[in-house]
């Protein structure tokens, strides 16, 4: 049996995209400056602190290879 409910045509799917789209861009809430600048500094920060570790472990095997090549 054929479907009695016709299903909305490409161009109105396609409209009715955009338009719940731009629906929702009106729902976005953005950071003010001071919320952007103070998460720029937390990551800024976890980076360096992030790179010090990597460089004290890498430091640290760097020193133990070095020890280890020495006794043979």
């Amino acid at each position: 049996m054929a479907d009695k409910t016709k299903k909305p045509g490409f161009f109105a799917r396609f409209a009715k995209y955009f338009k719940d789209a731009k629906g929702e861009f009106k729902k976005i809430v953005w950071p003010s400056k001071k919320q952007v600048w103070n998460n720029v500094v937390v990551i800024l920060a976890m980076v360096l602190v992030f790179a010090i570790l990597t460089w004290g472990i890498d430091y640290i095997f760097a020193f133990l290879r070095d020890l280890l090549l020495k006794q043979f």
